[in-house]
This record gives C-alpha cells, structure tokens and sequence, in this order.
C-alpha cells in the first residue's frame, strides 16, 4: 500500500482499476493454431514474448481470426503482462506495446489498456517499478502455482500525479534512459564479442594454432590423431527416472540438466536428493574427472564431476569415465567448442525439447594430440579464458549496477520525487473528478439504452 503523506500534495492515490481495463487473452486449442503465418490467421503473443521490459516478435503463435475479438487486437500504448507460465520468472513481467499490432495476445498473458485520462507511458513505467515487482514478488512466494489473477494487477494502489506532470515525469524518464540504455548497449556488444573470442580461441587451441604457429590449414598436426569419444570412454551411464514426489530431506545428491551451468559449474543448492540403497548408489556413483553432458533440453552442456559430494546423474544426464592417460579438462573444454556443439545440433531430435541418443553423442569426432601438448594446450586455454572470465564478471557487475539505476529512478518517479511539481498544474483530483463523472455519465447512458431496448424489444 503506497503511503498518502510520502507522495506530493497534488497528488492522489487510486486502485489500478480506475486507471484502464484488464483484456483477457485469446483461448484456443493447440490443434487449431500454428507456427507459421498463413491466410486469415493472426500472430499471438505469449509470456516468453516478454523480455527485459520489452515485446518482442519472435517466436510467435498463429491462430485464426475467428478466435480473436476486435478488442483484443493490441494498441499502441497497451501494457501486455505475463499472467501465467512455466517459467516462475516470467510471471509478472510486463512490455508496453511502443506502436499497433495487427496480432493478439494469448489466453496466459493479459493486456492493460489505461484510459484517456492517464499518460499511458506514465502508466507503463509503473508496472515496471520496484513496488510493483515487490508486491508481484511477494505473490509468487505466496503460491505453488505460476500465475497472476486479475486482481492482483487490478487491486494495485497506483499514484496519479497531475497530467502535466505524468508528462513531464515521462520526458525525463526518456532523458535519463536514453543515455542508460547506450551504456548498457555498449555492455552487451562487448559481452558478444568476448563470446567470438572465447570461440576462437578454442578454434585455434583444437586446431594446434595456440602452441604452434606452423600449422597447415585442414591438416592436424604432427603427432596428433583423430578419435572419437566412444572410443576414448572406459563406460558410459546415465541415471535412473524419477519424479519430485521421489525427493528427500536427506540422501544422495541427483543432478539434473538444470544443475549443470553453461560455464560447466554445479549448482547443489538447487540439487534433489534422494534415498538409494547403498548397491543402488555404487551402480550410479559420480567419482571425480567424471565427464557429464546433458542429452535433453539444453543439449551438451558439459561439466567435470570433482566434488567429495554423494552424487548420481539423473536420467537426462550421461556421465563418462574416459580411459587414461587423458587430460579431462582437455575433452571438456572441446565439447563447448563450435564444432562439438555444431555436431550435437545436427544430431538432435524433437521439438521444444531437443535430445540426443548416446550413439550420436559418441560419434563426436575429437583431434587428440600427445598428453604433454593435451596439458599445454589446456595451460594456454584457461590463461586466457580466465581474463575473459573476469571482464565477464566485470560487465555483469556492471549491468547489474545499471539495472538498479533504472528502478532507483522509476522510485523516484512514482515518489515525485524525479521532477518538479508546478503550483500552477491542475491537481490530480480534478483529474479524477471529470474522470468520475464521465464514467457515472456512460454508466447512465447505457442503463437508459437497455433500459428502452427492454421496452421496444427491437421493435420501432
């Protein structure tokens, strides 16, 4: 609840409600929509179509016209929210609509649209402020499910400022974003172009080019060989099934494709355990220099098992001993590069969620050089991707730090706080007052049409 004595005095605080309509989304069935656009059928977007406070159109659903009312086609100015989704995260996030969409928005999502009365940019920059992602934050911790009810939005306290100052407070919000949104712009070019680098320089450490400089192109280098990892394994396995009601307080730690980071790093806080027996555990035990890659989902991500931990790969996992002498972090740091990825793509299978069958992994086609040059190789590698893991660090600090600028200044947006009031600008009340006024008038109106309809039955 926002706090009347910590906002100016022309303002004034009233429910989200009064401030526009809440448009349900487009229902339809799966069979009658599709991936591609084709005649008379309309684009929809979905929860994931909302990223970092902004819409966007790729990915889009195609349902027939019949489905959609005149209504729900989206307007510039309208405010599209992720009302439900798989994805806890999503849930909440909010885009404006920056011009008209000849599209709709699906039966998950929800659509804001304020009124004449309301600067809509004002209004959009408040669903993208600290309070309200606090309150939507606090509903999330609240409910098992991953969705928002309408009146979670439409119940909302939302301060209105007079209309000349919802502009002027819009005008600077663009002022100040213009120059935020250029640094962090700059931000993200360098980290894609630290993503090149760390390609390349796993292109030219698997091609020899990083300890020997008198490389023929196309040919390996002396002493080297072409194998497989079928070939290189001691045994592969990959773990049992199980569901979440199989989860225990207590036990042996089960990692999953969403334990394992694309930095090849594991995350155990988030790591299930469950209750095996011991025979049960020694059948699927990870052991250090264990190699895992994902087969499901986020297909060969890799990581190299090196903890005293009690752990068991799950069954969308596989887990590889390679026979000695090997240098593990050798075969690693092969599997992130483009060619192990290029081959994993092209082997994988299914829709949405891609897989891979272990003999189409074992294909995988790996230059070996001698184990000196393996370690050598590995010694260069990681020299240099250590500097690109601190840069790395570096502009993720940074764009953190400008993330929490944008919602410190949104704060004081909405706390009047950003620009400042003019005594001579009508208050907020009287806003709201012929606001009221034209709402009890249309009310009217249209009770009066029912009312004469009823009478005349159509009929003249």
């Amino acid at each position: 609840m926002i706090d009347k004595n910590e906002i100016p005095k022309s303002w004034e605080i009233i429910k989200v409600s009064e401030a526009g309509e809440l448009l349900r989304g487009v229902n339809y069935k799966k069979e009658n929509s599709s991936s591609q656009s084709q005649e008379n059928y309309l684009p929809v977007l979905r929860a994931n179509n909302i990223q970092n406070g902004e819409l966007n159109f790729e990915d889009l659903v195609f349902v027939s016209k019949k489905y959609v009312a005149a209504k729900q086609l989206v307007k510039k100015g309208d405010i599209v929210f992720a009302m439900s989704s798989g994805s806890k995260h999503l849930v909440g996030k909010s885009a404006k609509a920056k011009e008209n969409f000849n599209g709709s928005f699906g039966a998950f999502c929800a659509v804001f649209r304020p009124n004449e009365y309301f600067n809509k940019d004002f209004v959009a920059c408040f669903f993208q402020s600290p309070y309200y992602k606090k309150l939507i934050s606090a509903i999330a911790k609240g409910t098992n499910i991953n969705n928002l009810k309408r009146e979670h939005i439409l119940d909302l306290d939302f301060p209105v400022p007079p209309s000349k100052e919802q502009e002027r407070i819009f005008s600077k919000l663009e002022e100040l974003f213009s120059d935020l949104d250029k640094g962090i712009e700059s931000l993200e070019k360098a980290q894609k172009q630290l993503k090149v680098y760390r390609q390349a320089v796993l292109k030219w450490a698997f091609e020899g080019r990083l300890t020997n400089e008198k490389i023929v192109d196309g040919e390996l280098p002396i002493g080297w060989i072409k194998s497989n990892l079928g070939m290189l394994k001691e045994f592969s396995l990959y773990g049992p099934r199980f569901s979440s009601q199989d989860y225990s307080e207590t036990g042996v730690a089960i990692l999953r494709t969403t334990d394992i980071s694309e930095n090849g790093k594991v995350d155990w806080v988030n790591a299930p355990k469950l209750n095996l027996t011991e025979p049960e555990y020694q059948k699927y035990k990870l052991i250090k220099d264990d190699l895992l890659i994902t087969r499901t989902g986020s297909i060969g991500t890799a990581s190299i098992f090196n903890d005293d931990k009690r752990a068991i790969a799950g069954a969308f996992l596989i887990y590889y001993r390679l026979k000695k002498p090997f240098n593990i972090q050798f075969i690693f740091h092969f599997i992130k590069s483009h060619t192990a990825q290029k081959h994993f793509k092209k082997f994988s299978s299914g829709v949405g969620r891609p897989n891979l069958n272990v003999p189409n992994i074992e294909l995988l086609e790996i230059p070996i050089p001698p184990l000196d040059k393996q370690n050598e190789i590995v010694k260069e590698i990681e020299s240099r991707l250590s500097v690109c893991d601190k840069i790395e660090e570096t502009i993720e600090n940074s764009l953190l730090q400008a993330e929490a600028l944008r919602l410190s200044i949104i704060k004081k947006a909405f706390e009047g706080k950003l620009v400042k009031q003019n005594p001579k600008d009508e208050p907020a009340t009287k806003l709201l007052e012929r606001m009221r006024a034209e709402k009890k008038k249309n009310e009217m109106e249209k009770k009066t049409k029912l009312k004469l309809e009823k009478v005349y039955d159509g009929n003249f």
